[in-house]
C-alpha cells in the first residue's frame, strides 16, 4: 500500500488535512479498490477534487441526495473510485461544518463547507460592525466545532476617526465575542497579515462575511497570488457584487488549506444552539444567578441578568438580540422536526399501500 503521507509520485493529502486517523479509517474503501479524495468545489454535478494522484473531474450522481444536509459539498472527504470516469461513491464523516439554514427558506440545513478546523469572520472597518450580524456568524461558527477568529479588514480604508476610531471598532467586537480574538489587518499595508498567516497554518481555515467585506482579497494576501476573484465595492452602501459564487479550496504556503465562499446575504440559524449558548456566554453565566431555574429575564424577581442590565454591565440589546434568536433557532428546528414527522408518516403510507396491493393481489389468486 502506498504511504500517503510521504509518497513523492503523488499529491501530499496531508496537506489538505489528511491524518492518520482518516487513513484508518479509510481501510476498507482501499480494499474495495477507492482512494481517498477531498472535495475542492461543487458544479453541477460535478466535482473538482484532490487525490495523491493530484486533482480531477469526478461525478457526484451517486452521492446524490434531496436533502442539502447529505449533499456533498467543499471541504468534504470521500471515497473515489478511479478510472476513465471517475466518480466519488461515498462521503467520510465530518467535523466543523457550517450550516445555516436552507437559502430557499425550505425547512432544510445547508452546508456550507465541512471539516474547518478555524473560521474566520470577515468584517470591514469601513463601517462600525454590525453588531446583530456579527453575532449570527459567530453563532454559526461556534455551533460548528471550529474555532472562531474575528478580523477586521481594510484598515486602511477605516472612515473612523482615525487610529481611536480603530481601537474602539475592535473594542467592540471583543464585546461581542466572548472568547473570541479579534485582528486588525490591511491587504493595502500588510498590517497583521504575517499574524494571521501564523494563526492558520496546517489545518482548515474557512472564510466568512458580506459581500464587501474583503474576504477574497485576504485570501489573496494569504495566497500570495491573485487566484481568488475579487469585485467593486458600492461608495452609496459598501456592499459588494456576490465576485465568489461557489466555495473553493485551495492550499496554503505555509501549509493548510483556505475556503473562500461567496457573501452571505442572510444568515438564517439552524439547530445552532449551542453556538447562541457560546455567543451570549455572558448571558448564561449571569443565569445562573438567577433565583428561578426557569427565570425568563424578565419580571421575575431576583433576576441576575436584569440587574445586570439596570447596572450597566449587560447592554438590553445583547439580551434581545439573544431572544430573538433563540426564537428562530427553536422556529427553525420545529419545522425541521415537522418535515421529518410528514417524511415517517409518507413512508408509513407508501408501505401500507403496498401491504394493501399485496394483499388484494394474493386474494384475487386463491
Amino acid at each position: 500500500m502506498p504511504n500517503f503521507f510521504t509518497d513523492p509520485s503523488g499529491a501530499d493529502l496531508s496537506r489538505y488535512g489528511w491524518t492518520e486517523s482518516l487513513d484508518h479509517s479509510f481501510a476498507a474503501h482501499r480494499a474495495a479498490g477507492l482512494v481517498p479524495a477531498r472535495i475542492a468545489r461543487v458544479d453541477r454535478g460535478r466535482c473538482d477534487a484532490i487525490t495523491e494522484s493530484g486533482p480531477v473531474r469526478a461525478d457526484l450522481t451517486a452521492l446524490y441526495s434531496p436533502d442539502p444536509l447529505l449533499a456533498p459539498c467543499t471541504g468534504d472527504w470521500a471515497a473515489l473510485r478511479p478510472g476513465p470516469e471517475p466518480a466519488l461513491v461515498a462521503l467520510l464523516p465530518r467535523h466543523g461544518t457550517i450550516v445555516r439554514a436552507s437559502a430557499s427558506r425550505s425547512s432544510h440545513g445547508q452546508v456550507l463547507a465541512a471539516n474547518v478546523d478555524t473560521v474566520v469572520v470577515a468584517v470591514p472597518l469601513t463601517a462600525p460592525p454590525a453588531a446583530a450580524r456579527l453575532e449570527r456568524l459567530l453563532a454559526l461558527a461556534w455551533d460548528s466545532g471550529a474555532t472562531p477568529l474575528i478580523v477586521l479588514t481594510k484598515a486602511d480604508l477605516a472612515d473612523l476617526a482615525g487610529p481611536a476610531g480603530v481601537a474602539a471598532a475592535q473594542s467592540e467586537a471583543s464585546a461581542l465575542a466572548p472568547g473570541v480574538d479579534v485582528l486588525v489587518t490591511s491587504v493595502a499595508t500588510g498590517q497583521n497579515l504575517d499574524v494571521l498567516a501564523a494563526r492558520l497554518t496546517g489545518g482548515t481555515t474557512v472564510l466568512l462575511g458580506s459581500s464587501g467585506a474583503g474576504k477574497s482579497s485576504l485570501g489573496n494576501a494569504l495566497l500570495g497570488e491573485r487566484r481568488l476573484d475579487i469585485g467593486e465595492v458600492r461608495a452609496q452602501d459598501g456592499k459588494g457584487r456576490h465576485t465568489t459564487v461557489r466555495r473553493e479550496l485551495v492550499p496554503l504556503p505555509g501549509g493548510g488549506v483556505l475556503i473562500d465562499t461567496p457573501g452571505l446575504r442572510t444568515i438564517s440559524l439552524y439547530d445552532a444552539a449551542d453556538g447562541l449558548e457560546q455567543v451570549f456566554a455572558e448571558i448564561e453565566r449571569l443565569a445562573t444567578g438567577c433565583r428561578f431555574g426557569d427565570c425568563a429575564h424578565e419580571t421575575e424577581p431576583g433576576c441576575a441578568v436584569q440587574a445586570a442590565i439596570e447596572a450597566g454591565e449587560l447592554p438590553r440589546r445583547r439580551l434581545d438580540n439573544y431572544r430573538k434568536l433563540q426564537r428562530e433557532n427553536a422556529w427553525a428546528a420545529s419545522r425541521a422536526d415537522a418535515r421529518l414527522r410528514g417524511e415517517r408518516t409518507d413512508r408509513q403510507k407508501a408501505i401500507t399501500s403496498h401491504l394493501r396491493a399485496t394483499y388484494k393481489f394474493r386474494d384475487r389468486q386463491s
